[in-house]
């Protein structure tokens, strides 16, 4: 068995069955038996099956919130606001895209161009976003007619067990979709390798992804991979310099900073950078580490001790290369629980090792630049490509700017999250999309019949 810790108390809140490689050939051998049933399935059942487990997600969102700060971290306002909502409305994405004719097919030419199921699914999902990358994993590969085998995140694996609990009310057929809890390299290595597995979604780290992608292509399955980011923040030199620092730190910190896609690296005209770290020191002050359970509470704990560990060995790197630590550093900021202080670094270059790799924890590197030109060089200057923004007055400005972002998603001005449009990176940050119909791609086959 595998104990789950509560981060904030670190305490042993639960434990979960630590799977075999026998557990995921059992597993995948039931879901492999289902598919031609469910894949038959009327698209209009399918859809429907989506718009009820959006439902089921809103009727018990308590539930999960509760569970999601209980296991990983998350604080509850965040939880209730972001964890919950955004798989809610991930689920309706895939339902109104399955009903605005997603499988009706295409005629191209004497040909009809037509999507079908890939087949037997395993998704293998973190323990950041628990719910929201298990839905986006899920759903849309049910709707496509797929049957899943899920391996979560040992970390986090009673927000698996709810959703286990959501679909099995929805009366699934036996084999459709199961979960083995287990660690990855023992329980994910064997789904990404195993045979009759079609596909493979995974999201995690870079490293982990490659390791996956090596596994699957053994037998040459489909891959899409949601991996790391170092995501930068544009402030152009006639933004609104406040605002754009404020929305900056509030997305950096965001879920303990223990986001892919958060915007880690600042990026400001270098004759303001004194003034973009004093005015993210004072955003960043009010994140005050404490009880992810206190709806006051902005910043809660790391995930795990190790998690903290590797922050804090960032942190320190920082300083040794010779950032100017501006709030924060290495001490721990409260006696119980993996907390980080909030830290704010200034004078950063890019060719830092907190400019360069994901640190996954709520630290902020202000850099300078010279120019537009200067600003984009540095954005585009990691093996990432996940997420990014623009802070511009003029919004052709801003939007000519994004366009030249080597990244997945640019977010212009603050502007929101939004759960139909396709998620993913480039580069090392990953390939294949989320959410949508997007989402729907990653896991059907396309097939020409010429008639």
């Amino acid at each position: 068995m595998l104990q789950v810790v509560n981060p904030t108390t670190e305490e042993v809140i639960g434990e979960v069955a630590e799977g075999t490689p026998e557990d995921v050939d059992a597993a995948v051998t039931r879901a492999a038996a289902a598919f031609p049933a469910w894949a038959a399935t009327p698209v209009d059942e399918r859809a429907k099956l989506a718009r009820r487990v959006a439902e089921e997600l809103a009727a018990r969102a308590d539930e999960f919130a509760t569970t999601m700060t209980a296991e990983m971290g998350t604080p509850t306002t965040f939880a209730t606001r972001v964890q919950v909502p955004n798989p809610v409305g991930i689920a309706r994405g895939v339902a109104a895209a399955l009903e605005a004719g997603y499988f009706a097919g295409e005629e191209i030419g004497n040909s009809l161009v037509l999507r079908e199921p890939v087949g037997v699914v395993g998704a293998i999902t973190p323990w950041n976003f628990p719910l929201q990358q298990m839905v986006a994993k899920v759903v849309p590969a049910l709707a496509a007619g797929d049957v899943v085998v899920l391996k979560p995140s040992e970390l986090a694996p009673g927000t698996a067990d709810l959703l286990a609990e959501v679909l099995r009310s929805l009366d699934l057929p036996e084999g459709v979709f199961q979960v083995v809890h287990g660690l990855g390299p023992v329980v994910g290595e064997a789904l990404a390798a195993h045979p009759a597995v079609d596909a493979v979604s995974f999201t995690g780290s870079t490293r982990a992804g490659r390791r996956v992608a090596a596994l699957a292509a053994g037998t040459v399955k489909r891959v899409a991979l949601e991996l790391g980011g170092k995501s930068a923040n544009v402030v152009l030199d006639d933004a609104d310099l406040a605002r754009a620092v404020k929305i900056g730190v509030a997305n950096a910190f965001m879920n303990n900073g223990q986001a892919c896609s958060a915007w880690t690296r600042l990026l400001v005209p270098a004759d303001r950078h004194d003034e973009a770290v004093e005015l993210a020191v004072a955003a960043a002050a009010k994140y005050e580490p404490g009880d992810p359970a206190l709806p006051a509470t902005r910043l809660g704990p790391a995930v795990s001790a190790a998690q903290r560990e590797r922050v804090v060995g960032h942190i320190r790197s920082g300083i040794e290369q010779g950032a100017r630590l501006a709030l924060g550093g290495v001490e721990r900021p409260t006696e119980r629980g993996f907390h980080v202080a909030p830290t704010v670094f200034g004078g950063v270059t890019p060719e830092m090792s907190i400019a360069q790799e994901e640190i996954f924890g709520p630290v902020l590197s202000v850099m300078p630049y010279a120019d537009e030109d200067d600003a984009v060089r540095i954005a585009n200057s990691t093996i990432y490509g996940l997420g990014g923004a623009v802070f511009s007055a003029d919004e052709d400005r801003a939007l000519a700017v994004a366009r030249r972002l080597r990244t997945g998603q640019v977010d212009i001005n603050g502007a929101a999250f939004n759960t139909s449009a396709p998620f993913g990176g480039y580069r090392q940050s990953g390939n294949g999309r989320e959410f949508g119909r997007f989402g729907l791609d990653e896991f059907t086959e396309v097939k020409s019949i010429q008639r």
